[in-house]
Order: C-alpha cells, then structure tokens, then sequence
C-alpha cells in the first residue's frame, strides 16, 4: 500500500509541472449492458466529426472484447496492449482508415488498467500526449459497471451512455449513471442519453424522460437528453458488410440522426474547451487507482 501511496503522490506531483496545452476533448460512449449498438454509435459518430472537417482519433477501451476494427473491417498490426506494455509507440498502433479518422484497436482479453505499474502509465500519458493536436478523441468503452469502464467514463470531458428501449437496457443505462454519479462527484458535466434503435421520435424522448426523471428522483442528479438513434435495416447491413453505416448509406435514417446529434454537441458555447490528453489520463489512473472497490460493490 506504501508503494502504491508514494507512486500515486508522484503521479501528482507531475500533473502540476506545466505541459504543452491540448485543448484535445474526450468523449466516452459507454453502456449498461453490451448489445445496444455502442461501437456502431462511436464509430459512426467518429466519422460524423471527421466530415465537419474535425481530426479525430477513436480509441477502443473495451480491454474484455475489442470490436471497433470489427465493425471497419480493420485487422489491426498492434494495439493498445503493445502500447501499454511498451512494446510499440503511439505511431507505430495509431492506424488511418478510409474514412477520416484514426484509430488506436483495443486490447482484447486486457483487462486490468489499475494493475499497471508507474512506469507503464508514466509511459502512457507521454506517449499519448503526441495526440494534444487532436480535435477529438472518442473512446469506445467496454459494457456494465466494472472500474475500468468508470475510470474512462468519470475522467472524460462528455460522457454518453447509450441504451435501446428495452426494459432491461433502461435499467442497466440507470445502473451505470448511478455508480457513476455517486461515486465521482467531480465528473466534469452531466452524462448524457443516447436512445438507440427507436421506432420514433417520441419513442426515444419517452425512454431518455423515464431515465431522467429517476435519476432526478432518487439520485438528486441532473441528465441531458441528447438525442436518439433510429431502427435502421442499413445498420444491419453495414454490421455484416464490416462498413459504418454512415459510409454505407450517409442519407439513411440512422445517419442523419447521428449529424443531428453531432452537431448537438458542437452548438454548445463551451464546446471547445476541452480538458486535454495529460489531464485525461492522469484523471483516468488516479481514479482507477483509488475505486477499485466498485467492481465489488456491484457484484
């Protein structure tokens, strides 16, 4: 406990020696349980950036079962594992893609963040730090309400928690805004919903309304509705053809629902004043170094 005391107060210390400023925002796209589209929802919100001019890195952490170079078609050389074990640099596992944006692939069956050493997130937050003239970075999480998918989501700058109107998913997207609002106080803005695969507009405020009023009720927290996503037969398609839908069809329903909620995002007045990529990963090690303990509160 001492070393890991000391090496967490140094981590500190270092986070107060000036740094070249990033103004790099973070977006994470997490969910309650797998299977409500996530990955489609990151990957394809990556691109709608990406098309209103913007660089954009999309960085898989679902470090259990890595999937967004599944949904490009992408077989990736490297990925995060060989970066954080410092077995190949940034450059070497950031890879370009015909679609605008770049990607960092996960790290499939590596799960563990909070057992890295010093060193290795040392090694980490420099590395990562090559990106502060990104516009944007989103990060595909992993599903539920384990340490590593929180420490992502309570570090970023804008969280999104993507459900489908499904009963079960409504209460897994309350499950992880719960842990996630009682447990870091400091988290940066309010989360976000995101309703997926919905048969109508109302449909979808209808599910973000419910979740919002609870969260209101019983977790005396605010919530931002910030748009849906609809049933679309083009994303089954695209999910078989291993293409992003936008790219497959960029006049579908679903795509001009992801436009709507870029650009959602963009029309905020604070919308560039973003935390930047040695304050993110400095926040996501210390978090997940001290809450280690919500994998055992929700078990």
């Amino acid at each position: 406990m001492g070393d890991q005391a000391d090496a967490l107060r140094t981590m500190m210390e270092e986070d107060k020696k000036p740094q070249k400023e990033s103004q790099t925002r973070i977006i994470t796209v997490t969910s309650g349980k797998g299977g409500v589209g996530k990955t489609n929802i990151s990957t394809n919100l990556a691109i709608g950036y990406a098309r209103l001019g913007k660089k954009v890195v999309l960085m898989d952490a679902d470090l259990g079962l890595a999937n967004v170079n599944v949904v490009l078609g992408i077989i990736p050389k490297y990925n995060l594992y060989h970066l954080i074990r410092r077995q190949h640099s940034l450059s070497e596992i950031l890879m370009q893609t015909s679609y605008g944006i770049q990607i960092i692939a996960g790290a499939s069956g590596f799960s563990k963040i909070a057992n890295l050493s010093h060193d290795e997130r040392k090694s980490v937050i420099n590395e990562m730090a090559q990106l502060a003239d990104t516009d944007l970075i989103i990060i595909d999480t992993g599903a539920g309400v384990s340490y590593n998918v929180i420490s992502f989501v309570a570090a970023a700058d804008i969280s999104i928690v993507v459900t489908t109107p499904e009963p079960t998913a409504i209460t897994d997207a309350y499950g992880i805004l719960k842990i996630i609002t009682t447990e870091f106080r400091d988290i940066k803005e309010s989360p976000k919903i995101l309703v997926n695969r919905v048969r109508s507009a109302s449909e979808g405020t209808m599910v973000a309304n419910r979740i919002i009023n609870i969260s209101n009720q019983f977790l005396n927290t605010k919530v931002d509705y910030l748009g849906y996503v609809y049933e679309d037969e083009i994303v089954r398609q695209a999910v078989t053809r291993q293409k992003p839908f936008m790219e497959l069809n960029p006049k579908s329903k679903a795509s001009a629902c992801v436009y709507h909620i870029v650009n959602r995002l963009e029309n905020r007045a604070d919308i560039h004043k973003g935390g930047g990529i040695n304050n993110f990963f400095s926040r996501l090690f210390r978090v997940s170094t001290l809450d280690q303990s919500i994998d055992t509160k929700t078990k």
